[in-house]
């Protein structure tokens, strides 16, 4: 009853500010005109230029609007008649176009490609470029354009993050903003549905070739969701709004990985349909395990050791890995104020482990109780789903109102299956996984521009999660070893909803002598349920989880001069702990580090302050910030040795509460005209104060640094020839009891460009000059040292091409706003599938 009386608080309220503020909607005969502006010389397009609108017979313009980066305009809100335009460009002479006519019947116009030219003083000393940087600095987000980067071709999602600022990516896939790996990763703006399987096989299975562009959110208003303490990682595939039919096609082969995309776009009047398929195939791989586990116990007294085991395992893992996406997108404006968009992305992935390990075990103290065996893993992993989209917007007569009603359906089914066999000490297990995730959301967002000093902007949220899951365990069959039977003791399912309802408003602010304030409060509601049921765990009881949380934001900004900018930014963000962190059953697919959720974890609670600076110096680009996180309720996975058996167990808790200082910078320079140096550095430090119930356990006492740094080198020859090199490194991640594996890259590529740059061929390569790359983790605690490494195929070579066709009349293209669930922690496995006694 409260989420429902806070949505209509929500709704009401905005109906009242507009009749308050007298803002009424105009005529549905409306229409625009439209068109892009290019330099008559070298045909490159004029980025914000002021475009005006008169009526033909008039003096004083009506509307105007700037041209976007591709020289893009659209003016709307016009009633049929005869229009004349004003266009206006630093270096260039006014133009004007007469003669523009709108009816009732077709009140949409597009004039096409209007060629201005420059004035004589400019054609000597001004050269439009109208190209966008590789790093963009906005005043809530860095953008990296990843369709500039060449040496993205043929990879995947991960690899272009990896090279994003603030950034990281580890071996296993898991995403980090300057080291938190709280993050909330959008695809388009949206969540999807597939990501509750494993964030990091969902970003596999989108080849670079679909990004256009990513952004990064460090600091996220209270328009956002409060989940991901770390920031938000919104990823923009490439859909081109333009007139007629047009595509692309691309792709890469390699020694590591293939992968190939196709676009097909068709845009007439009101109407636009985008349609986007692609996918990925890696060659087998062999990759290399190795693990420790040293594990001691003494008498009560402290002085006599009675427990001593040390365990060692070899294993090798043979893997491939596929996936495939689909997407397909359609909006129809009925006027300049009315328009629908809906959008379906269908996504389907997977991989089969087939792995042998040899293990062994010296226990000093009874040295008869020593042994060794093999092992044999067969896996088969499949993900896959659909996120459906339908969004309405409404825009009014007052420009810059707009209201928009969006609603998602996300729908994913997640299968974890493996059998496991034993030459002795153990059982053999067969577990069969099915996980089921449907997620429901409908979401209101309204914007009103007061006046010129302020804006207004509210909404409400309603999100329902549901997921189930259930895990059927096989036993071996006493007459045959070999074969299975149903083990109904410990087969089990669990069923996990959640319901979020939020409500948020946010007040921009626009002063004199360049000041700007953006100050917003948001409200959540959460409701959690769980359901686990197990025939031989009749201690297992439902749970509640219920809690309300109050998330402020501030951001104030200074335009200091035209080059540069300064910025002071306040926010507050929750990490709620997603289904693998809840799950109370035991994992026990390695028998020697055991796994298990904890269904009584609170949201991680973080607060960050941050200052930072933005300059232009001619085209170089400088961007430096310094901050301050603290974070209560520090979510970390603690291990401890079993109590009767030789391995491990480790469980999730609110461990500890962390005080980081951090500073990050990104450059850009270009010494010479065909030259541009790139490099970004993120360093914070990690001091955590653990809680006195978990004190024993802390043994990372002192204050450590850790970072994350990018550097890359482009040269760009007139004849089409690019070339780039660049170098990934981050630090080993620490936690209270020890450290993950550190990382790091290096690659290189070439692009030729032809067909007037509608195509290109390139050569990529990555680690040319090592095999394998290695990647240890290392825990400690009272009692127990623990130590793994992970070796993986890295070095590849790869051809990738492309090709565009079609027209290259492009209309302004129109931000859909729509769902954005930015709200779950995401780990490297958070399946629905991933639970039940035994072996998950």
């Amino acid at each position: 009853m409260k989420r429902i009386l806070l949505l209509l608080i929500i709704f009401c309220s905005v109906l009242s500010a507009r009749a308050q503020l007298g803002v009424g909607g105009g005529s549905s005969i409306v229409g625009k005109i439209s068109g892009t502006l290019v330099d008559s010389i070298n045909k490159q397009p004029l980025n914000y230029a002021s475009v005006s609108v008169f009526r033909s017979t008039g003096k004083a313009p009506i509307n105007g609007v700037l041209t976007d980066e591709k020289g893009n305009f659209k003016i709307e809100g016009l009633h049929p008649g005869a229009y004349k335009l004003r266009i206006a460009y630093v270096g260039y002479p006014d133009k004007f176009v007469d003669g523009i006519v709108t009816t009732d019947s077709k009140p949409d116009k597009n004039v096409g490609i209007i060629r201005v030219a420059p004035s004589q003083k400019s054609l000597k000393e001004v050269q439009i470029t109208g190209t966008a940087a590789l790093v963009e600095n906005k005043i809530d987000r860095i953008v990296y354009n990843a369709e500039k980067d060449l040496t993205a071709a043929g990879g995947n999602a991960s690899d272009v993050l990896q090279k994003v600022p603030l950034v990281s990516v580890d071996i296993n896939g898991n995403v980090a903003i300057r080291g938190d790996q709280n993050v909330r990763v959008l695809i388009n703006g949206k969540p999807t549905g597939a990501s509750s399987a494993s964030l990091s096989d969902v970003l596999k299975t989108i080849p670079a070739d679909q990004i256009k562009t990513i952004e990064v959110i460090t600091s996220p208003s209270a328009k956002y969701d409060a989940e991901g303490s770390a920031g938000i990682i919104n990823i923009i595939t490439k859909q081109k709004n333009m007139t007629g039919i047009s595509g692309s096609v691309s792709g890469g082969i390699g020694t590591r990985q293939n992968n190939g995309n196709f676009n097909l776009n068709y845009n007439k009047n009101r109407f636009s349909l985008s349609m986007n398929a692609g996918g990925n195939l890696t060659w087998p791989q062999t990759s290399l395990t190795s693990f420790n586990n040293d594990i001691k116990g003494y008498n009560a007294a402290g002085d006599t050791l009675i427990r001593h085991t040390a365990s060692e395992s070899n294993g090798t893992t043979y893997l491939k890995r596929h996936g495939a996406i689909g997407n397909v997108s359609a909006t129809y404006d009925f006027n300049a104020f009315n328009s629908i968009h809906s959008n379906i992305r269908l996504n389907q992935g997977g991989f089969d482990p087939n792995s042998t390990t040899k293990s062994s075990l010296i226990d000093s103290i009874h040295p008869a109780s020593s042994y060794a065996y093999q092992s044999h893993n067969i896996g088969h992993n499949t993900f896959g789903g659909f996120d459906w989209n339908l969004d309405y917007t409404r825009k009014f007569k007052k420009e810059g109102e707009e209201l928009d009603i969006s609603t998602q359906w996300s729908h994913s089914k997640i299968v974890t299956d493996y059998t496991t066999f034993y030459t002795s000490q153990y059982a053999n297990q067969k577990n069969n996984i099915d996980g089921l995730n449907n997620e429901y959301t409908l979401q209101i967002d309204y914007t009103l521009p007061i006046n010129k000093v302020f804006k207004l902007e509210a909404g409400g949220k309603e999100i329902i999660r549901k997921l189930s899951s259930n895990s059927d365990l096989f036993a071996p069959d006493p007459a045959n070893p070999d074969d299975f039977i149903f083990d109904n003791l410990n087969s089990s399912t669990y069923d996990y909803n959640q319901y979020v309802t939020a409500g948020y408003s946010v007040l921009t602010i626009t002063l004199p002598k360049g000041y700007s304030i953006l100050a917003g409060a948001r409200d959540e509601i959460t409701n959690i349920h769980g359901v686990p049921q197990s025939a031989g765990q009749t201690d297992l009881q439902a749970f509640n989880n219920d809690y309300n949380t109050f998330i402020p934001s501030l951001t104030i900004q200074r335009q200091i001069s035209s080059t540069q900018t300064i910025k002071l930014s306040y926010s507050k963000r929750i990490t709620r702990p997603s289904l693998q962190f809840l799950n109370p059953y035991v994992n026990t697919s390695n028998v020697l580090a055991q796994t298990q959720g904890n269904p009584h974890l609170a949201p991680e609670i973080s607060q960050t302050v941050e200052l930072g600076y933005n300059t232009f110096i001619k085209s170089s680009v400088i961007n430096l910030s310094v901050y301050y996180k603290h974070t209560g309720n520090m979510i970390e996975s603690i291990a401890t040795p079993l109590a009767d058996e030789p391995g491990t167990i480790s469980t999730f808790q609110n461990a500890a509460l962390n005080n980081s200082f951090g500073a990050s910078f990104f450059g850009s320079i270009n010494p010479i005209n065909i030259l541009t140096i790139r490099g970004s550095i993120n360093a914070y430090t990690y001091n955590p104060t653990p809680y006195p119930q978990y004190v024993d356990d802390f043994t990372q006492t002192g204050t450590y640094v850790q970072y994350n740094a990018f550097l890359m080198a482009e040269v760009a020859l007139k004849s089409g020839f690019i070339a780039q090199v660049f170098a990934v490194e981050n630090s080993p991640r620490r936690t209270i009891q020890g450290t993950n594996p550190s990382f790091s890259i290096l690659g290189a590529g070439v692009r030729k460009q032809f067909l007037k740059k509608k195509a290109s061929l390139g050569i990529n390569t990555l680690e040319p000059f090592n095999k394998y790359k290695h990647f240890n983790t290392n825990i400690s605690s009272p009692g127990l040292s623990q130590s793994s490494t992970f070796a993986f195929p890295f070095r590849s070579v790869g051809l990738t091409f492309s090709y565009s066709f079609g027209k290259t009349t492009f209309s302004n293209p129109q931000q859909k706003k729509g769902v954005n669930n930015d709200d779950m922690k995401q780990g490297d496995s958070s399946s629905p599938g991933s639970g039940g006694p035994g072996g998950r």
